[in-house]
């Protein structure tokens, strides 16, 4: 009973947010805004199109409409909340707001980390045993993958949750990020978070270095495969998937490994603020701009569904 009598689970948090009311501040609030709106018309835009064209009906669509779903979700969970703290001065969130935040932030972030990894493992599938891709994607084993993912990143998300809703939190209450983060969070527990710590890495280590090893395993057969095509035209063709897919991996990954594997002498509240703008919020948007705007598919039914539309209202 303890953890719900403690302060903070009276009053709640304060978070100090990543933007003051400086002029400089006001333009990069408004870009993150504008990141914020392409990132949601471009996952619901392309969630849209791989459902209505029967041509992305393919297991490597199917993944990519996880991904923007994961990414549609992610942004939600953290933008619209830092948005309405900035524009009206009021920097409060819910001791059970926070928790809310906390979970489906970690469960997101752990899903795409894992469903980022496995997608790597389609790829060197597609590219090195093209003949059997089609048993060994089936559509059983694709549902599977996404499932897993889901699955796996859900689970982290309440035990992360769980956890750091169990500690009581008697001191400060000021937060100083945009958003509820875990080891942000842990600062301001007036009791021994060693345990935690340790959970936390091993959580991340699983969620992130492993999927992480999978994608550079994966990605050094696919180069390998790659390089000895006779076709040069399949060999650039293979390169540009490929290379898309890892910018956006290397941003995600990057990002979140600074922020969690880090010790935590090391960690700067700034620092870890600006970094977590790329997987919060630049990932979510770059996402979708990169595995549809260097796809050929992609942006045929793109065309086509607007043919469509130009010639409903010409009737």
């Amino acid at each position: 009973m303890g953890m719900w009598l403690n302060q903070s689970s009276i009053d709640g948090f304060i978070l100090l947010g990543i933007f003051s009311h400086s002029q400089t501040d006001l333009v990069l609030f408004s870009a993150v805004m504008m990141v914020f709106m392409v990132a949601l018309c471009g996952n619901v835009l392309l969630i849209s199109l791989i459902y209505i064209d029967p041509r992305l009906h393919t297991p490597m669509y199917f993944f990519l409409s996880q991904l923007s779903l994961m990414d549609l979700m992610l942004v939600c969970n953290i933008v619209p909340k830092m948005a309405v703290n900035f524009l009206t001065g009021r920097k409060s969130i819910s001791f059970v707001g926070c928790g809310i935040q906390i979970g489906f932030f970690v469960s997101l972030v752990g899903s795409e980390g894992l469903l980022l990894g496995l997608m790597a493992y389609d790829r060197y599938v597609a590219i090195s045993h093209p003949l059997h891709y089609p048993v060994l994607m089936s559509q059983r084993v694709c549902l599977q993958i996404a499932g897993s993912s889901w699955a796996f990143g859900i689970l982290d998300g309440m035990i992360q949750m769980v956890a750091a809703m169990s500690l009581p939190y008697c001191g400060s209450r000021t937060l100083d990020h945009f958003f509820c983060e875990v080891p942000t969070l842990l600062k301001l527990a007036c009791a021994d978070t060693s345990l935690f710590d340790t959970l936390l890495f091993a959580c991340c280590v699983f969620m992130l270095l492993l999927p992480f090893s999978i994608i550079v395993a994966s990605y050094a057969r696919i180069l390998g495969a790659v390089l000895h095509m006779r076709s040069v035209q399949a060999r650039k063709k293979a390169l540009a998937t490929c290379s898309s897919h890892l910018t956006a991996v290397s941003l995600f990954y990057g990002a979140a490994m600074f922020i969690y594997l880090r010790p935590r002498r090391h960690r700067v509240p700034s620092h870890d603020k600006v970094v977590s703008i790329f997987y919060t919020v630049l990932t979510p948007m770059l996402n979708p701009l990169i595995y549809s705007l260097r796809n050929r598919e992609v942006m045929g039914a793109l065309r086509k569904g607007l043919g469509h539309c130009r010639i409903d209202n010409q009737h």
